[in-house]
């Protein structure tokens, strides 16, 4: 545990921080999971429908540094072959 007042008051702010990065890291996984759901079973409209919100989702995780930019591309770019597969079979 913290001692001195700053390392209190730090830990108080790595405590709201670690909230806001749970939140934007679920975002991505929901995202990923509709898209992957959708992609399952059949339906390619509606997964490119939620596409952009999914890019969005991991976008904002890339910028606030929750994930790192790399990580962020390889998602997006895996989301987007993996509707395009649908429409290949």
């Amino acid at each position: 545990m913290p001692i001195t007042k700053s390392a209190k008051k730090a830990l108080r702010g790595s405590e709201k921080k670690r909230v806001f990065n749970i939140r934007r890291k679920r975002a991505v996984k929901d995202a990923t999971k509709e898209i992957t759901n959708l992609v399952s079973a059949g339906g390619k409209k509606e997964a490119e429908a939620k596409l952009s919100s999914a890019y969005k989702a991991i976008d904002k995780a890339a910028k606030r540094g929750v994930i790192k930019k790399n990580t962020a591309s390889r998602k997006k770019s895996r989301l987007a072959k993996m509707i395009n597969k649908v429409e290949a079979k």
